[in-house]
């Protein structure tokens, strides 16, 4: 059973910065306070939306096209938000996504062929607007975001982690812009600290959803 009104969780951040981590975390704490919840990532979600994130996230860097990838990310959005996060958000359930919409503000508007207002157009579109309650940013220095991803990908990452560290460096000064810009919605959190105080933090700034 779900605990009061549904609520809607984002993560985001660089390769390396703990959202998955940081993702389960959130959810186990959430669940011992009897809040039902659903956890999910993206690109994928669903099972259509996952074959969409296999598109995306395997081959070579010059597969898609920059907008063709962004349609795609959008298609799988879509799938996402109509199948798996209003149906959950509609129970009274806690949606926790690793990644969400601001992922592709950051990531597809980088080489300046595509603008926010187009990331956001295509998201009005393929999936009605859906916004998080509450964003979270995961900041880490370079050095450390890289030592993390390297860890977990052991050679293969995906052809959008395998960019080089400008276009990642790029990715995250977005996303510092984007918290700058929506500072109720979007916390940028330092995310070098030790994994669960950095899960208290987060704890401490969604407890006024907490109703």
């Amino acid at each position: 059973m779900g605990r009061g009104v549904g609520r809607f969780i984002s993560l985001e951040g660089g390769e390396g910065a703990g959202k998955s981590t940081q993702a389960k975390a959130l959810a186990f704490a959430l669940e011992s306070k009897g809040f039902a919840v659903t956890l999910t990532r993206e690109p994928g979600g669903t099972t259509s939306a996952e074959i969409i994130r296999d598109l995306l996230l395997s081959g070579a860097e010059e597969k898609w096209h920059i907008r063709t990838e962004a349609l795609l990310f959008a298609a799988s959005r879509a799938e996402h938000c109509a199948k798996l996060i209003r149906p959950a958000l509609a129970r009274g359930e806690w949606v926790i996504s690793d990644r969400f919409v601001d992922s592709n503000r950051a990531y597809q508007t980088v080489n300046g062929e595509l603008t926010d207002d187009d990331i956001l157009d295509l998201h009005r579109i393929g999936s009605g607007n859906l916004m998080p309650d509450r964003t979270f940013i995961l900041d880490v220095p370079e050095e450390v975001s890289a030592k993390r991803a390297a860890a977990r990908d052991r050679g293969g990452s995906d052809r959008i982690g395998r960019r080089n560290s400008e276009y990642h460096r790029a990715v995250m000064t977005n996303f510092r812009k984007m918290a700058a810009n929506s500072r109720e919605r979007i916390k940028l959190i330092d995310a070098a600290q030790a994994p669960n105080v950095v899960t208290e933090t987060l704890m401490k700034n969604m407890s006024d959803l907490m109703v």
